[in-house]
Order: structure tokens, then C-alpha cells, then sequence
């Protein structure tokens, strides 16, 4: 089961080729590399309409060439969630549009649940997209941790955009398996949780993460901080070579093998409207209790 993020009006793709991407950030115009682009450009003159390129360098990383002025931070909207947007020395802009599908998602189900005692941990929670996702959709409190106090301040920004400041959002700069090994001495429990890990970091104190050893480890993990009554585990994955296949394995031998319940598994992609197309975005891997 794939999932299209079709519902943007302040973001688009514009179009794809020769391993970029072309994109509307509201009024703003981007040219960023994306290695699954691997065909070619059909036409190059709506690329040449970039306010900024992104190029990499030889030695790693890469900067900015801005074709035009572009302002070091604006803002585009999501029905009714605000996000900074920002170009960054390292090619994101804080956001990763295709999380919208898990967003609505989350959103849906703490909804439908018609609960008011909800509690959402988000792992790896970057920006914070889902974190105010839930906490908009009624969550009684979302926990926020990542281990990088920039993107921890990035997203209270967000919060403050998006005019939650009101609700209850705990942010916590922390190593993330370290965080969930905690909770469950301090036997608190979470009615979902959501997770967007990396390939490859480090936490704030060195602690080395690698994705292929430590993922199903972690969902283990938070198998034990998962009430008896929770709506939803999401995992996503960006990468390479870790397939859906292998996502919706680790979630059957641990969360479905002792709750029960459904899962489901896809890519996350984005349509293209140059030739109607899509731009796949990595995968998604999601444990419901019905």
C-alpha cells in the first residue's frame, strides 16, 4: 500500500530528472538533488525559473547558489499547521513534505478515537511535522525527542506558528534509545508512537545509531511503552536497500506477534504535476489495533 501526499497547496513538485528535484515552497522556487530522480529531464526550461540550486560538493556536503534574493526563512501551511522553512548548509529546508500521508493519518485515528487521554511519543522528531499534527488532532500530550538542539528549537518555532503553544508538547533534546529504555522504568506508557530514524548518527553524547542493528531492537523496545488500548506504531525509512518487505517483517515478528492487530506497508511518495507522475520518498511501516 503506497501514500501520495496530494493535499498540499504551499508546497508542489514541480518536476524530476538527472537526480534533482524541482519545488514549490510556497512563493519559493527550490533545485535540490535527489538521488531517485535517476531519468532524465524533459524540459529544461522550467527548471531554469530556480530562485536557489543546491550544489553538492565533491568532498561531501555542499551550498547554496541563489539565483535570485530569497529570504533566510519563510513559511508555508498545512490545513492549518505553520512551518518555517529555512535552506540549510546541508541541502534540507526543515520539512519533509511526504510525512504529510502520516500525518493525516495520526491525525484521523486520535480523531475517530474521540479520546481525550491520548499520548503520542514522537522518535527522531526533527521539525516536529507529526508532533503538531497530533497535538492539533486533540492529543492529550505528545513527547518530542531528538537528539539536536537546533531541530528541538526549530520545532518549538513551529509550535509557536502553528498556535499550539496552549497545548501540552514536552520537548526532550535525548538519545533516543536511551530515552525509551528510561520510560519504561519510569513505566510510563504511550497510546502511539511514531518514528523517523535515520541511516546513520550520533546521539548528543556520541552514541552511535545504525539503522540496519538497531531498529528492530528499538521497536522492542517501544513494544513495552505501547498501552494495551494504543491506535497506531509508525516506522519510516529512507534508506537504501531496506525494503518494505523487510519493514513489514520486524513489525509482524514483534508488535502484530504479541498484540495483534494490522499492518501496513508502502512507500511514501509525492506526485509530480510537470508530467503527472511520482516522486517516491522512502517507506512506511504501520501497526494499527484494528
Amino acid at each position: 500500500m503506497n501514500q501520495i501526499a496530494k493535499e498540499w497547496q504551499d508546497y508542489e513538485v514541480i518536476d524530476t530528472g538527472n537526480k534533482e528535484k524541482l519545488e514549490r515552497w510556497n512563493q519559493t522556487i527550490l533545485r535540490r538533488p535527489d538521488p531517485v530522480a535517476i531519468w532524465p529531464i524533459e524540459d529544461e526550461r522550467a527548471w531554469n525559473k530556480a530562485d536557489a540550486v543546491y550544489h553538492r560538493s565533491k568532498s561531501g556536503g555542499g551550498h547554496w547558489e541563489m539565483k535570485k534574493p530569497v529570504k533566510e526563512f519563510w513559511t508555508i501551511g498545512y490545513k492549518g499547521l505553520r512551518f518555517k522553512i529555512s535552506p540549510t548548509g546541508f541541502k534540507h529546508t526543515g520539512l519533509f513534505p511526504e510525512q504529510a500521508s502520516n500525518w493525516d493519518f495520526m491525525a484521523n485515528k486520535i480523531k475517530e478515537s474521540k479520546r481525550d487521554d491520548l499520548r503520542i511519543l514522537n522518535l527522531f522528531a526533527y521539525t516536529g511535522g507529526a508532533t503538531m499534527a497530533c497535538s492539533k488532532a486533540g492529543a492529550k500530550e505528545v513527547v518530542h525527542v531528538d537528539a539536536s538542539k537546533g531541530m528541538i528549537q526549530w520545532a518549538k518555532e513551529n509550535m509557536q506558528l502553528s498556535n499550539l503553544q496552549d497545548h501540552t508538547i514536552r520537548f526532550i533534546v535525548d538519545d533516543c534509545i536511551k530515552f525509551v529504555k528510561r520510560e519504561q522504568r519510569r513505566g510510563r506508557k504511550y497510546d502511539g508512537i511514531v518514528m523517523d530514524p535515520p541511516s546513520y548518527g550520533r546521539g548528543p553524547n556520541g552514541e552511535l545509531w545504525k539503522l540496519e542493528e538497531e531498529l528492530f531492537p528499538l521497536i522492542q523496545d517501544c513494544m513495552k511503552i505501547l498501552s494495551d488500548d494504543a491506535l497506531f506504531f509508525i516506522v519510516n525509512c529512507y534508506t537504501t536497500g531496506f525494503s518494505c518487505s523487510t519493514l513489514n517483517e520486524a513489525l509482524s515478528r514483534s508488535i502484530q506477534k504479541e498484540k495483534g492487530g494490522h499492518i501496513e506497508c508502502g512507500e511514501n511518495l509525492l506526485p509530480v504535476t510537470t508530467n503527472d507522475s511520482v516522486l517516491p520518498c522512502g517507506i512506511f511501516g504501520r501497526w494499527t489495533n484494528d
